[in-house]
């Protein structure tokens, strides 16, 4: 490990301290004798980025199964998380997958993904949707997938848990302290931030979401993302019994355009969103302003599918979605920079964050090991969807 003589002299430091961020912190500052530093730009809990909010999905549904046993381990490592810290961070609700005839995505690649993985799940017809939950209309010919173990995962509370447990293990964690170049030098690295300061580390963690590319910049290397803002709205419904969290779960809607919704928690009614239906933007240049057109068509969504859930308008919420371009994570060093670490959740992450944070510790920690999701190729930095990244070996000095 790194010298700890110099009070700027760090085992590790991560830089940018969302959900996955305040993760890493904590699991690298319970590492025995580890002295870990966290920097945020902004102040912790803010909501400029990508998962700042009461409610994210956590499921075991999904299109592979390398992301299904993914997400069955994600939910031990937040049920820890719970545990460590007192706090309760997952609702389960269940989660229905639904695809109109003719959807674009295949939600046979969900069923196979799960029977894959030994995870237990129900097929639902049109029918069967509406008797279990009369607020959906469906036409018909619709499928519909129920996973029991699935439901909310509350950002609120995952993301100042990992906070407060990494500061109680001995994490140093600066507010408003932006980050504007990381350097290498031949193994030592030099965290400079925009107020003059200087700090040096064997490892950093970058986990910066949308500034991503700012921060690799110096070394070198940039990652084909876009970056969209995104918006959320929560309703008030005509029956607020019918989107209680214990009647109503967690959905998604497989075709495109796209939805997901929520029942009601920590709110007065359901959220609904539109998956990647919003404008181009960049990190420091997007508006927090409502989107008049994003917001009618969630409404001609639930009018057409959810009628109930269609009342005025409680609140609207925007976000940030940094995209890869095939919409996997990066998990990963730097090519030719071993010490830095990428993690980069590709607008799907929250779900993850706590075993995220285990796997990037340990990569910080240890030069040499190499995470599953590296040995399944998923993640990797340099895959061919990330293909040309942008090199320059000038940039190690």
């Amino acid at each position: 490990m790194a010298s700890t003589s110099a009070r700027s002299e760090y085992d590790a430091i991560v830089v940018g301290l969302g959900g996955i961020g305040s993760a890493a912190a904590y699991r690298l500052a319970a590492t025995p004798g580890a002295r870990v530093l966290g920097l945020e730009q902004f102040e912790l809990g803010h909501d400029r980025g990508a998962s700042q909010d009461v409610s994210r999905i956590t499921r075991r549904s999904y299109h592979r199964r390398e992301y299904v046993e993914l997400a069955i381990t994600a939910q031990v490592a937040w049920r820890e998380i719970e545990a460590a810290s007192g706090e309760t961070i997952l609702t389960m609700t269940g989660g229905l997958d639904l695809a109109p005839p003719g959807a674009a995505e295949s939600i046979d690649d969900y069923a196979t993904a799960m029977t894959e993985a030994s995870v237990p799940f129900e097929w639902l017809d049109a029918v069967d949707v509406a008797r279990h939950w009369p607020q959906w209309r469906l036409d018909p010919g619709t499928r519909g997938l129920f996973q029991a173990d699935a439901g909310i995962a509350d950002p609120d509370r995952g993301n100042a848990a990992h906070q407060r447990l990494a500061r109680s293990a001995g994490a140093t964690l600066l507010e408003h302290i932006r980050v504007s170049e990381i350097r290498d030098h031949g193994g030592e690295l030099e965290v400079r931030t925009a107020d003059g300061r200087t700090f040096t580390t064997a490892s950093v963690v970058v986990a910066a979401d949308a500034w991503t590319n700012e921060l690799l910049a110096p070394l070198g290397v940039e990652l084909p993302l876009s970056v969209t803002r995104e918006q959320v709205t929560w309703f008030a419904p005509r029956d607020p019994d019918g989107f209680a969290a214990n009647r109503f779960p967690i959905w998604i809607w497989l075709d495109q355009p796209s939805f997901y919704g929520f029942p009601t928690y920590r709110s007065g009614g359901p959220k609904v969103g539109e998956d990647v239906g919003g404008r181009p933007t960049t990190a420091d240049g997007r508006t927090f302003i409502t989107d008049p057109d994003c917001l009618a068509r969630v409404e001609r969504f639930l009018a057409a599918r959810m009628p109930g859930a269609v009342g005025p308008a409680i609140k609207t919420k925007t976000c940030l979605y940094t995209l890869t371009p095939d919409r996997d994570f990066v998990l990963d060093r730097v090519p030719g920079h071993p010490g830095v670490m990428v993690a980069l959740g590709a607008a799907h992450a929250y779900k993850f964050a706590a075993l995220f944070g285990t796997l990037l510790a340990a990569l910080a920690l240890d030069p040499t090991r190499v995470p599953p999701p590296r040995e399944l190729g998923l993640f990797a930095i340099d895959r061919p969807a990330l293909r040309p990244i942008s090199t320059n070996v000038a940039a190690t000095g």
